[in-house]
């Protein structure tokens, strides 16, 4: 059942379950995570280290969209803009203040925190498409303040950000070094989310965006639920946008502009919306995508609307929602 003014119900929505099913999806999903765990270990023996830093980033962002989408039934059509504005906030800091990296991703985080508070309070007045299109025009002006302000550098973007030394001991300019840094992010965002979807709160939320109606009836207060949860997401996408910049070096205009919020629609609705793991299946597969068919240029786009048409035609939950539902399992 969908709430009134929730655009996306998931399709991994289901009937309750019982304490049994619950306890062999906790097993199926702690698996997954081993295996995930494993494959971020020995991915660097096999592929480049900065490609797969750059699917961590943005599937820590596509897990912060899924959690506001997944489980609260929020669209936001802007959340490029927390990507976008920790990156700027945190190549800032590191460049121009000289923080150490840990503090400027911190700082970055911490901006995209605040933005998300502001934006959230506004945004959640309404539902719906409404709330989708405050969203959009919220991250439209954050777009138009990156592009004239001078120290976001206009076009040109932040370039040569310095990685620095992790609490002035370890030196990031060095590739292993960096990739260790983004998995232990990567991992505990994408643990710290898992364990928000598993807490009471996540329950709630869920209870929310099946009968929101039903939800206020038994006391809860919906909008205070759903803002938190637009701010956690916030966050969690502003820490992947203030990582990103330090790997990269970088932070430009193309975090905050509003295909980036399309593009982690994508990535969600092709890994599995509701789920846990499909974000960040989605993300690899759009990643490796625009990585090896880079050569295409501009048909880079088409071919992923043509995978995106495939799965919605084949495989309406998306890869891990399919997969869940051929083990009935919850990933």
């Amino acid at each position: 059942m969908n709430v009134p003014g929730s655009t996306v119900a998931s399709p991994a929505a289901s009937a309750a379950t019982t304490p049994t099913d619950a306890a062999s999806d906790l097993r199926a999903q702690r698996v997954a995570f081993a295996a995930m765990v494993a494959i971020v270990v020995l991915a660097p023996l096999v592929v480049y280290p900065v490609f797969m830093m750059k699917v961590m980033c943005f599937a820590l962002f596509a897990c912060a969209f899924n959690l506001l989408i997944g489980f609260g039934g929020l669209l936001s059509f802007g959340h490029a803009m927390f990507l976008g504005s920790a990156g700027y906030a945190s190549a800032h800091a590191a460049k121009v203040w000289g923080l150490t990296p840990e503090l400027a991703i911190l700082f970055g985080t911490a901006v995209a925190t605040g933005l998300a508070v502001l934006t959230g309070l506004l945004a959640i007045r309404r539902q719906g498409i409404y709330f989708a299109m405050i969203t959009l025009a919220l991250a439209q002006m954050v777009f138009f303040v990156a592009l004239q302000s001078k120290f976001t550098g206009g076009e040109d973007g932040i370039q040569g950000v310095p990685r620095g030394r992790l609490f002035g001991i370890v030196d990031l300019s060095q590739p292993m070094a960096m990739y260790t840094l983004v998995a232990v992010i990567f991992l505990a965002g994408f643990a710290f989310v898992w364990r928000v979807v598993r807490s009471p709160f996540g329950q709630v939320l869920k209870a929310i965006r099946e009968n929101e109606s039903r939800a206020i009836s038994l006391g809860y207060d919906a909008d205070r639920y759903k803002l938190v949860a637009f701010v956690i997401s916030g966050a969690v996408a502003g820490l992947a946008g203030a990582t990103k910049a330090l790997v990269f070096q970088l932070a430009s205009l193309t975090d905050v502009h509003w295909t980036m919020s399309g593009e982690v629609v994508l990535m969600t609705l092709l890994g599995g919306l509701g789920t846990i793991f499909g974000p960040v299946v989605g993300a690899a597969v759009i990643i490796t995508a625009q990585n090896y068919l880079a050569q295409l240029g501009a048909w880079v786009t088409v071919v992923q609307g043509i995978i995106f048409v495939v799965c919605v035609l084949a495989f309406r939950r998306g890869i891990i929602g399919e997969l869940g539902h051929w083990l009935k399992k919850r990933l």
